[in-house]
């Protein structure tokens, strides 16, 4: 008897089941409170150096005018600044056929030297706008690198985390993700330089990867095949609120260390929820922990209406299956490498994540140009990944896995391409396609997690989820950088976004079909061999249930 009879003798959906997706609800929803963050915590307001001593008969326009620089488009320039040799003539003689701040022969301009004024309409405060870090300018590298620093905390956490919660459980090491997240939240918060900022947010980048390498997994491996794919996508809906609330958090609150606060202290009912949380019981089983394998699956038959007495699970039956399923040894990332199969899906899956993450991250990240404001543009962002649930739920259910992914990541090159095609007087196009790219990012999002959580074996799953989230974070990382490509070319941030989420779809035609198929426990399962030792053997398929 395997897992899969265990799990429909106690219910393999249910109110258990259901408990449970609610009680990992708030891991989903401030993951992207986090990741979006800065979309609000590092924007750069309008902002022109400070010109301090403006006579009272000039307005704050003509003072601008004749100190001030214009770009190239025609806009006064908010890095440089008439040295006020050449600037403060103007100001005085003003006339005789020459507009403020127009002089004789090529002016000379000086980057801002007593720091800048910022226009504080919409945001009270960012991390762009604090006293002494002036991430503008010259500086604005170190802004856009205060994403990539947190992506790469991410990428480290995603390691960490999937090889710990393989050897240690995954409900501890989620407490140890909660307690940290909060601890690094608050520090972050209350950080007097950007160096100690920097390495707060890294480090609580490193805690949230234990997120989500850990909530879907712990979901998925107390439900039945039947029931994966609506649990899947009920449970990324979560992400979706968690979007469209830092829409609104950020709306209501426009200082940046309140706004961080606000995001962190959730942590703390999350704490306190673990206690009704349940250990995988297919996790406990691959350890040969029976006890406590029990213990939990009469706890599922319990609330779930299912009349099953401690006899029909007794200690005998659960140690043959734990006996099948036992882990001979500790799990590695070498073992997601050393047989073909394994190594076949690892490679291809981490591809896929690199392009997911890539192109989701710099379409959710620009939020400009779009002739809407940031609040608008975040909720209309939020608001169009409802629907994107329901493509995922009806394609995986008919078309598979495998294609969704496939199309989800095409949609989203596509409507990149499309983009770069689009005049910049269509503003009403060019929304509509940064819209449908953000759904199509979304989607392909959503598959993957479904999709690479029923790739991996039991034995392997938060292993094989932490490679392909390391890789997927280090996408993310690179994101913002790739965004600094704008100075080159306009378009080639989105041309490189686009080109890399069309090979990541070329990929994933490359992994096998998951739909109707049972969880693999063990790696021969993945294999469909009769022995590891020999790797010539002919290939079995994998064991069919129907959905």
């Amino acid at each position: 008897m395997g897992f899969e009879e265990l799990l429909d003798q106690v219910g393999g959906f249910g109110p258990f089941q259901l408990r449970n997706v609610a009680l990992l609800a708030l891991p989903r929803i401030l993951l992207p409170m986090n990741f979006l963050l800065p979309i609000f915590l590092a924007a750069v307001p309008a902002h022109h150096c400070v010109l301090p001593g403006a006579p009272a008969n000039f307005s704050q326009d003509m003072w601008l005018e004749a100190h001030l620089p214009r770009e190239s488009d025609g806009t006064l320039s908010s890095c440089f600044r008439f040295t006020d040799s050449q600037a403060l003539p103007n100001t005085t003689l003003g006339g005789e056929g020459q507009s403020p701040g127009e002089l004789q022969g090529e002016p000379s301009t000086v980057p801002c030297p007593q720091g800048w004024e910022y226009d504080h309409s919409e945001f009270s405060s960012t991390i762009a706008t604090e006293s002494e870090w002036d991430l503008v300018c010259e500086q604005k590298g170190l802004n856009r690198a205060t994403s990539t620093f947190f992506f790469i905390g991410v990428l480290v956490g995603a390691v960490a985390f999937g090889y710990l919660s393989d050897r240690f459980g995954r409900r501890r090491l989620l407490l140890v993700a909660y307690v940290s997240a909060l601890g690094m939240g608050l520090a972050s918060a209350a950080s007097v330089s950007y160096i100690m900022f920097v390495i707060t947010r890294t480090l609580t980048g490193t805690a949230l990867a234990g997120f989500t390498i850990i909530v879907m997994p712990l979901e998925l491996e107390w439900l039945d095949v039947g029931h994966r794919t609506v649990a899947g996508v009920l449970s990324s809906t979560f992400w979706t609120g968690g979007v469209m609330l830092l829409a609104l958090v950020g709306y209501l609150i426009r200082d940046w260390r309140w706004l961080l606060l606000a995001v962190t202290l959730p942590c703390v009912p999350g704490i306190v929820s673990l206690w009704w949380v349940p250990e995988s019981a297919r996790w406990l089983l691959t350890q040969g922990r029976v006890e406590e394998a029990r213990r939990y699956l009469l706890s599922c038959a319990r609330l779930n209406g299912r009349p099953v007495g401690e006899d029909s699970l007794s200690l005998e039956a659960l140690s043959k299956v734990a006996a099948a399923e036992r882990v001979v040894r500790r799990p590695s990332y070498l073992d997601l490498l050393r047989t073909p199969r394994l190594r076949h899906i690892s490679l291809c899956c981490m591809m896929v994540w690199f392009g997911v993450n890539f192109s989701y991250y710099g379409l959710s990240l620009d939020v400009s140009g779009l002739g809407l404001n940031v609040y608008q543009t975040q909720l209309l962002f939020g608001a169009v990944e409802l629907p994107s649930k329901l493509l995922v739920y009806v394609s995986v259910r008919h078309a598979g896995r495998r294609l969704t992914q496939a199309g989800t990541l095409l949609g989203t090159a596509l409507t990149l391409g499309f983009r770069l095609l689009v005049s910049t007087e269509k503003g009403y196009w060019r929304t509509a396609l940064a819209v449908m790219g953000k759904g199509f990012s979304e989607a392909a999002f959503t598959t993957a997690y479904l999709f690479t959580s029923e790739l991996y074996p039991t034995v392997l799953r938060q292993t094989g989820m932490g490679l392909t989230a390391l890789v997927g974070r280090l996408g993310g990382s690179l994101a913002p950088l790739a965004a600094l490509l704008d100075g080159v070319w306009l378009s080639l941030p989105k041309l490189i976004y686009g080109g890399i989420a069309l090979l990541a779809a070329c990929t994933a035609l490359l992994l096998p079909e998951t739909r109707k198929a049972q969880l693999p426990e063990t790696i021969q399962d993945v294999e469909g061999k009769s022995a590891l030792s020999s790797l010539q053997e002919e290939q079995m398929p994998m064991k069919q249930v129907h959905d």
